[in-house]
């Protein structure tokens, strides 16, 4: 079999290095390896296929691409010319999927080829492939999974070293897990793109990432870590998503999870993903959600269904998209701080308008821990709070029901 790829990064290095090591197994033939400067990867391995040239990779007359540039444009136009030449198309891109999964499933389907994307969510966890064959069987009501390893991380160093979100977040620079510009992972953008792919997937309905309700780690104080710890709880970035009556709810939002959650043991650059099935229950998948090696592993997985004439068509995409509801509509609890309070008028507000309430601190600023009807009433109970000035300023931050 005859593959180009489109990138020579880290992810697109890991897959080469496994394409060599399974010669002896599989016969796939790198045909050509499209890159922006040739020379800066002179020194790399198949670099007599080194092309800066897309019309290169075409010529060569593949059967597979392979697309690890990232990024919407120009991956979008060459994966689009390549099912319009009937090329299989493997991509680990979960922004181009998130924008696009519907246009190119269509016109792959029109074509006779198909699309594979294991490694665009989770990394190397095999999560795509289960959902699309292994629980087909069940129907999924529920996903709740963190899906993003460098909020993760800044997170878990928040929580185990008392760093500062400034200080936790340059460190994850530092060491690689986050971007120069961190505003995809840490505004919560990445998690709800790869929660729309998993939630189109286990519902068979196509769900736009940008209707999820989003919200980043960035605003998280120290504050909130201490109290978190009061409460035998972490905080993680948590994408979730329910469906129910046939309406889906969700958001990716940071979130306290009890310590004996399997949910609060996932630290560092790891992920997980949760869904829960009409007949088989609740069932987790773990793994480093990033890396080399992981999500090299799962590109090659995509390219060897390919190989192995194992095909599917992922008709989700395809169909209509439906409404998203963005806030928590059963009971819920959540963590309120408010500086500067008017504490007996804002504690009056919170036992009128909630189930129940209980302070957990009331030295420099007031936090409660509440329970309610759902998250409308809380945010009712905020703006009462706010349109009467009781207080500087509010953070809200839910706890975790699955």
């Amino acid at each position: 079999m005859k593959i180009g790829i489109l990138g020579y990064g880290t992810v697109a290095s890991g897959l080469v290095d496994i394409i060599d090591n399974n010669k002896d197994k599989r016969d796939i033939s790198i045909e050509g390896i499209l890159v922006r400067d040739v020379n800066k990867y002179a020194h790399k391995k198949h670099a007599d296929v080194l092309t800066s040239n897309i019309d290169d990779i075409f010529a060569k007359d593949i059967d597979v691409m392979v697309e690890l540039l990232g990024g919407l444009h120009p991956s979008y136009e060459y994966l689009k010319k390549a099912i319009e030449n009937k090329i299989n198309v493997v991509t680990a891109n979960k922004d181009m999927l998130a924008e696009y999964g519907a246009e190119l499933v269509s016109l792959a389907k029109e074509n006779g080829v198909c699309i594979k994307f294991e490694a665009s969510v989770g990394g190397g966890i095999p999560v795509i492939k289960p959902l699309i064959e292994s629980l087909e069987g069940n129907e999924i009501s529920s996903i709740s999974a963190i899906l993003n390893g460098t909020t993760n991380f800044i997170l878990s160093k928040m929580y185990d070293e008392n760093l500062s979100y400034e200080e936790a977040l340059k460190e994850a620079q530092d060491l690689g897990f986050a971007e120069a510009n961190p505003e995809a992972d840490v505004m919560g953008y990445d998690a709800g793109r790869k929660l729309s792919i998993l939630s189109t997937l286990s519902y068979n309905k196509r769900v736009y990432w940008k209707d999820f309700y989003l919200e980043g780690i960035d605003k998280i104080e120290h504050k909130d870590i201490e109290y978190a710890k009061q409460l035998g709880c972490k905080i993680k970035l948590v994408g979730q998503s329910k469906l129910k009556d046939g309406k889906v709810n969700g958001f990716v939002r940071p979130v306290l999870v009890d310590n004996d959650n399997i949910m609060s043991k996932i630290d560092n650059e790891f992920n997980i993903i949760v869904a829960n099935g009409d007949f088989l229950g609740e069932v987790s998948f773990v793994g480093k959600g990033a890396g080399k090696d992981a999500t090299g592993s799962a590109v090659y997985a995509d390219v060897l269904d390919i190989y192995d004439k194992r095909i599917n068509n992922i008709d989700a995409f395809i169909q209509e998209q439906v409404p998203v509801d963005k806030l928590v509509s059963s009971e819920c609890k959540a963590l309120l701080r408010f500086k500067k309070p008017q504490k007996d008028k804002i504690i009056s507000v919170l036992k009128e308008k909630l189930i129940d309430s209980e302070v957990i601190a009331q030295d420099d600023e007031l936090a409660v821990m509440v329970d309610a009807s759902s998250e409308c009433a809380i945010n009712d109970s905020l703006d009462a709070i706010q349109n009467n000035n009781y207080c500087e300023d509010m953070s809200k931050i839910l706890k975790l029901s699955l």
